[in-house]
């Protein structure tokens, strides 16, 4: 206390305010003053016991709950592929982005649901398309075939290329192919194979927007792979397709056969055996009617030499061969085929004896109207692959037959019958052998026996 003004002044300061010196008794602090500084380092002592205390509550809740566990989350591989040197997405172990800092008490956000899961291509690859897809991209490519033969399948390898069996085109120089939507087309047999089963079949005219179905090595066939016939079923159901796998690779008489168990009917031979990606790994050739799910198609090996235009090798490169098939060769048809094949045989022979014993009938139907009949024919030769065919027609003859050519006429009429006898035998033997009705049909053209009224 200053004794000059009277005030408080700090017992650390020699002057006070009012420039009174202060004496040393003035500096020595009073009994008040260590009672209130007594009293303050009281309160201090009670304040920091009462922090103290409730610093140990604290830790004693603290550690009564339980620890948190956060879960590291891995990187999916699938989603985020591995990091390469130089990648900006590589962090080193030193690198502070490495150490993520704490974080407490915060509130997770809720997890988003999972992405859809994608298939995984390699580079450069095109995603799996399905079977549809498949298909449906090779149905334009395939057709039916019709020859004096009989009726198979062929499938265009270019735009105006085709690949088919021999069996299929036998000696036909030509062949009729007949698209998916209808149209029709004429073909050129360019090349054979015999030995393979194999012909080339080429367009004048081609479309240039044509589908085309690629051809694969059968070396990449394993047993158990998925495989797709498409050809035209007994000759009428034209693109039906089927689905089996590869049974195995068989060899018969130098040629690489694929085995299969994908339903494989009479009218099937020539189309294509695809696999999974659309592509032709063989061409089907023969099956066994009589047995369940045996069938083969023709390595496209030796389809692809042919059609450029090369030596067919006899044993297709890179293909390893499984167990020789005895007594088969891809010449060799089905049961079925092997019938039509007789039956269209005997067919055609029979109506070349009936144009034979027609030919005759042409002669002695000459004499008979110069000397024997005084009237007209109905419609004239341009009626009638041949002429006398009006005998069979109601009321044909409408003049008079001389006297004296009864006995003429009357054998000209039965010569007509068993030329016609002959032909009703013969297509009756041929419906039941299989024989195609366009196959009858252009024999009887070739041989001028094309006539309607045979069955009146």
């Amino acid at each position: 206390m200053c004794g000059q003004c009277g005030r408080r002044v700090p017992r650390t300061v020699a002057t006070c305010r009012c420039g009174a010196t202060l004496s040393a008794l003035e500096l020595t602090p009073r009994t008040g003053d260590a009672a209130s500084s007594g009293s303050a380092h009281v309160v201090r002592s009670v304040l920091a016991a009462a922090l103290g205390g409730a610093a140990v509550v604290f830790a004693l809740v603290w550690v009564g709950r339980p620890e948190p566990n956060p879960q590291p989350v891995e990187p999916s591989v699938a989603a985020m592929p591995p990091a390469t040197a130089g990648d900006p997405r590589t962090v080193t172990a030193t690198s502070p982005a490495a150490v993520a800092p704490p974080q407490e008490n915060v509130p997770s956000a809720p997890a988003s649901p999972p992405a859809p899961s994608l298939p995984q291509v390699s580079a450069g690859q095109p995603a799996s398309a399905s079977l549809e897809e498949v298909v449906a991209r090779a149905l334009p490519a395939v057709v039916l075939v019709e020859s004096a033969e009989g009726r198979g399948s062929a499938f265009f390898v270019a735009p105006d290329t085709l690949l088919t069996n021999v069996h299929v085109v036998g000696n036909s120089s030509s062949v009729t192919i007949k698209r998916l939507g209808g149209a029709t087309a004429t073909a050129r047999v360019k090349r054979r194979a015999p030995q393979f089963d194999l012909a080339v079949l080429k367009l004048t005219n081609a479309d240039v927007n044509q589908a085309v179905i690629a051809l694969a090595s059968a070396a990449t066939a394993r047993p158990g792979q998925e495989v797709i016939a498409i050809g035209s079923a007994l000759g009428t159901l034209q693109n039906t397709v089927t689905r089996g796998i590869v049974s195995g690779l068989r060899e018969s008489g130098g040629a690489t056969l694929v085995q299969t168990d994908a339903a494989v009917n009479p009218g099937n031979s020539g189309g294509p055996l695809l696999n999974r990606d659309g592509q032709a790994i063989g061409i089907t050739t023969m099956g066994y009617a009589e047995r369940q799910g045996l069938n083969f198609a023709v390595a496209a090996d030796h389809a692809r030499a042919l059609v450029e235009g090369r030596p067919v090798p006899a044993a297709a490169p890179g293909l390893s061969r499984g167990a020789e098939v005895q007594g088969l060769s891809p010449a060799v048809p089905t049961v079925a085929d092997r019938a039509r094949t007789d039956g269209t045989r005997a067919y055609q022979d029979a109506m070349a004896t009936a144009a034979r014993h027609a030919q005759t009938i042409d002669d002695n139907w000459g004499r008979f109207k110069t000397s024997c009949y005084g009237g007209t024919v109905p419609g004239g030769p341009s009626s009638f692959d041949r002429e006398w065919f009006v005998l069979f027609e109601p009321q044909g003859l409408s003049g008079t037959v001389a006297p004296g050519c009864g006995a003429f006429f009357a054998d000209l009429r039965l010569n007509a019958s068993t030329v016609r006898d002959a032909v009703l035998k013969a297509e009756e033997a041929a419906r039941q052998a299989g024989v195609y009705p366009g196959v009858r049909r252009e024999a009887k053209r070739v041989h001028r026996l094309d006539y309607p009224g045979w069955e009146r």
